[in-house]
């Protein structure tokens, strides 16, 4: 194993759980298909696939952080549309919130 992906396996978890509020923000914007998430991401240590990106988007439906519209596509089959919910606003609050408050705690020591 070389350092460099010992350090890689080390931030992996963080970023797993940091790709919730990533998600969020993109989705805060303006409705997004998922293709368009997976696509924002893509440049940043966020990047992730359609395998972890569809059960996160369910996850979130489900905890009513975001809800979907099917929009008619010119080219092809209908697709989701996500956006954020009131609820998704007040979760994207308090994460960017939290990590703001994990951050001073870090620079504080």
């Amino acid at each position: 194993m070389t350092p460099q992906t010992n350090q890689e396996d080390k931030l992996a978890p963080l970023r797993k759980g940091l790709l919730e509020l990533a998600v969020l923000k993109v989705i805060s914007g303006r409705a997004v298909y998922a293709a368009d998430i997976l696509e924002r991401v893509s440049d940043t240590p966020f990047k992730t696939q359609e395998g972890t990106l569809y059960p996160l988007l369910s996850k979130l439906r489900r905890e009513g952080a975001v809800s979907y519209e099917w929009v008619e596509s010119p080219g092809g089959p209908p697709r989701k549309y996500y956006s954020l919910t009131s609820s998704g606003e007040d979760t994207l609050k308090e994460l960017s919130g939290y990590l703001k408050t994990l951050q001073a705690s870090i620079n504080k020591l």
